[in-house]
């Protein structure tokens, strides 16, 4: 079990365009295992799929002790709020810094009174941990499973 982090540890700093091969390297290192489980690992359709999706101005690094260990983007969508991406690096995980960043994007949404969707691997881990904070699934696909959850009542 790993140790975890207080939530002023961490810090959320804009991602700029410089950053894609960092954060690439570290979307790939966090989705590895599930990717590999469902003999969908590939290095070239996972870039691919990266730079459709990578928009520095709505992505934010997350730092622990200035040291990037993951990241995540939120961008407007229909008539809500869509996670595009939360990475945390695997030496990071089941720390506490996943749980803190989404609620910092949960706030967000709750703020904003808007529905917050995301997508997930079929077969991740990350399934859980988006169900532990009230997500609800909405749909799947042969890899994917969708999911939504609406905002607290205020």
């Amino acid at each position: 079990m790993r140790a975890t982090v207080n939530q002023n540890q961490i810090a959320f700093v804009p991602a700029t365009d410089d950053d894609f091969e960092e954060l690439f390297a570290l979307r790939m290192a966090a989705m590895h295992d599930s990717l590999e489980r469902i003999g969908r690992l590939d290095a070239i359709r996972s870039r691919e799929r990266f730079e459709k999706t990578f928009t520095p101005g709505e992505t934010r690094k997350i730092l622990l002790s200035e040291e990037c260990i993951g990241f995540f983007s939120i961008s407007p969508v229909d008539d809500g709020l869509l996670l595009g991406h939360l990475y945390v690096h695997p030496n990071h995980q089941g720390s506490g810094i996943g749980t803190v960043t989404l609620r910092q994007v949960i706030a967000k949404a709750n703020a904003e009174q808007l529905p917050l969707r995301l997508c997930a691997l079929r077969g991740s881990e990350s399934n859980n941990f988006y169900q532990r904070h009230g997500f609800v699934q909405t749909d799947e696909q042969e890899w994917d499973i969708y999911y939504e959850r609406p905002p607290d009542a205020i």
